[in-house]
């Protein structure tokens, strides 16, 4: 995932080791400075290409997850164009994460390749470091979109793989025919 001589900080690979231990499913990334959500691919196919749709295998559910997020937050699913954000009026306000600017090590890259969990990014509000005043109003404008979001793991793959015995199987693989990207269950 990352490049070789990459030197990965030591809170990372907590994070990272904790995303392994735990079998999550839905998560995002909070962040600041625009209105949209985003979804992977964030890091290109093509590292010299800027600005280039890279979709994964369940490109059409990181959409409608993103969609969950946008059509339910206030701002983000206002039509405007005049607001921080209008130029994802068009696209519904989501886009793919690499299609906007591509980035390499990203939570939700990581999450899709190393684990069972589908996060997007979530640009919260148009400051990048929102005044203590502004946060209660921009609290209130995720709060739903949030729930909504979280709603959404009720979505997809779910149920218990088990043997003949009703015994659970740990790290079982699951495939869907159509989609090149495997599921493993938990403990």
């Amino acid at each position: 995932f990352f490049s070789s001589g990459f030197q990965v900080a030591p809170e990372t690979k907590a994070v990272m080791k904790w995303l392994r231990s735990i079998p999550f499913v839905l998560s995002a990334s909070l962040h600041g400075g625009e209105l949209v959500v985003t979804y992977p691919y964030d890091y290109s196919r093509h590292p010299m290409e800027e600005k280039m749709f890279s979709p994964t295998p369940d490109e059409k559910v990181f959409k409608m997850l993103a969609k969950a997020y946008a059509d339910a937050h206030p701002v983000i699913s206002d039509r405007s164009e005049l607001r921080c954000g209008g130029n994802f009026v068009k696209r519904g306000g989501i886009i793919n994460g690499a299609e906007w600017y591509s980035f390499t090590g990203g939570m939700a890259d990581f999450n899709y390749l190393h684990t069972n969990c589908f996060e997007i990014t979530v640009e919260v509000g148009c400051e990048k470091f929102p005044l203590e005043e502004e946060l209660f109003t921009i609290w209130h404008e995720n709060k739903g979109a949030l729930l909504n979001y979280m709603e959404m793991v009720h979505r997809g793959i779910k149920g218990i793989v088990s043997d003949k015995f009703g015994n659970p199987i740990k790290n079982a693989r699951i495939s869907v025919r159509g989609i090149q990207h495997d599921v493993t269950t938990g403990n």
